[in-house]
């Protein structure tokens, strides 16, 4: 339990991370920020196969397919609709930021808020197997697109004239949201593990979403798609070679 809840805090203080970078750097460059979030979406491909999808089919059984492909796409499904109520990353910080609209900064922090309770889920979830490398590869990965995720927060919402204690404050509880989700993650597959396969599954068709409909879009859309690309593959080949090694 102790492992879990220091991952929790982990995985919800990398976005504090990123909101304390994001204060120093107000005007980081696209390209940059891309690189990393490109990185981290490859690290979370790579977490969301080898250490969500595949245990999932193992420990299904003879229904294992069954039940993975059904659970990456009720995963994916219920992002979908979280994501027509509250729109997040790539259809949000570029108005942000020419706009400083207090209802749409706050609008976002709110998107990136409830997008963080599935992704902290997943965290969660992974420790249900019971393999702990594999659940901290996934956190870890998690963790990473947290950093520049956090960064974002900062300067939209500094522009619409929030003092810079209540952006911090803000930041804060999307942070927490993310530790939130994590424990519940790990108790309801600790509760019982009859749905430990659809779990594991539902969290890897969460993250999977995430990296498709927000990561890439939005490292491809200020003409850095090459590099973006490359850092994808590093990402993933790294924690490859990492679940290898373990």
């Amino acid at each position: 339990m102790t492992i879990v809840l220091l991952t929790a805090l982990g995985v919800g203080g990398a976005t504090i991370i990123g909101s304390v970078i994001g204060f120093f750097f107000k005007k980081l460059s696209h390209k940059f920020s891309d690189i990393i979030l490109s990185f981290a979406a490859g690290v979370m491909l790579a977490a969301a196969v080898l250490g969500l999808i595949l245990p999932s089919l193992e420990y299904g059984g003879e229904f294992g397919i069954l039940i993975t492909i059904a659970g990456v796409f009720v995963g994916a499904v219920c992002l979908n609709l979280i994501d027509k109520l509250v729109p997040h990353l790539h259809k949000l910080v570029g108005a942000e930021s020419e706009t400083a609209s207090l209802n749409k900064v706050l609008l976002f922090v709110s998107a990136i808020a409830i997008h963080n309770l599935p992704e902290g889920i997943a965290a969660g979830v992974g420790f249900g197997s019971g393999d702990n490398s594999q659940a901290l590869l996934i956190a870890g990965g998690i963790a990473l697109q947290n950093i520049p995720e956090g960064m974002v927060i900062i300067g939209p919402m500094l522009a619409a004239g929030i003092s810079p204690k209540r952006t911090f404050i803000a930041a804060l509880a999307t942070g927490l949201v993310e530790v939130v989700g994590t424990l519940l993650g790990y108790f309801a597959v600790s509760v019982s593990t009859l749905i430990l396969p659809f779990a594991l599954a539902f969290a890897g068709g969460t993250m999977l979403y995430v990296i498709s409909n927000d990561m890439i879009p939005e490292t491809h859309a200020h003409g850095s798609e090459r590099g973006a690309t490359y850092a994808l593959l590093f990402g993933f080949c790294l924690m490859l070679a990492v679940d290898v090694l373990l």
